[in-house]
């Protein structure tokens, strides 16, 4: 069970993936007055928020990437910066490992990585990149964490940075088009691995840990 501590109230909530809790909080918000996004927030940090896992981006790649996103997703909706994912729903259960793994994981040189090409996503565009020994690291971190991972953690990662989502179809392929006019591939090198908190569709940064020989 997860417990939700809420001002005067402390709610017990049957296991499953924490990705959803914000969803529980807002049935259990019809039923317990002074719940709030505040309140539900400082509940999801007491009784364990989600994890993920990014890789951090060189600072001129990330620039693009994410002035991209802020000119192509719908403000209301884009509430983290550009990243590219590696974990999306780790549980806080553990922790301490994953950050072994991080540490671990994050002594050898940054990974060579290159964007390939453009991604659709249905309603939204993002960039494929192509980086066997980032690749490697994940498959590795997989094998770590056998047992705990969601089948989307666990599976073959698409690695991508992603510009624009939760548009139309239309919108989607207009913005496609007009980035593969003047697109070219670019090389660059992962800068380090980082650890977040899942806040209901923002994050809290828990952590870095920079590629040895790479940005300090």
């Amino acid at each position: 069970m997860v417990t939700l501590v809420i001002p005067g109230s402390v709610r017990e909530v049957p296991p499953g993936p924490l990705a959803g809790t914000p969803r529980v909080l807002q049935r259990l918000a019809k039923t317990m007055p002074g719940l709030d996004e505040n309140h539900s927030r400082d509940g999801l940090l007491r009784s364990g928020a989600p994890l993920l896992v990014t890789a951090q981006l060189p600072p001129d790649i990330f620039a693009w990437a994410d002035g991209l996103r802020r000119a192509h997703f719908p403000p209301a909706r884009n509430k983290v910066r550009a990243h590219v994912t590696l974990f999306n729903s780790l549980p806080p259960s553990v922790e301490d490992e994953v950050r072994r793994l991080l540490a671990r994981h994050s002594a050898v040189p940054p990974p060579q990585a290159k964007i390939t090409g453009l991604m659709p996503l249905g309603g939204g565009t993002a960039f494929s990149i192509d980086s066997p020994a980032l690749t490697a690291l994940h498959a590795d971190m997989v094998e770590s964490l056998h047992g705990v991972l969601t089948a989307q953690d666990g599976g073959r990662r698409k690695l991508h940075v992603t510009v624009q989502n939760k548009v139309s179809g239309a919108e989607a392929k207009a913005l496609q088009a007009e980035l593969a006019r003047n697109f070219q591939p670019r090389a660059f090198t992962f800068a380090g691995l980082e650890l977040h908190r899942y806040l209901g569709g923002s994050w809290a940064d828990a952590g870095t840990w920079p590629f040895r020989g790479g940005p300090g």
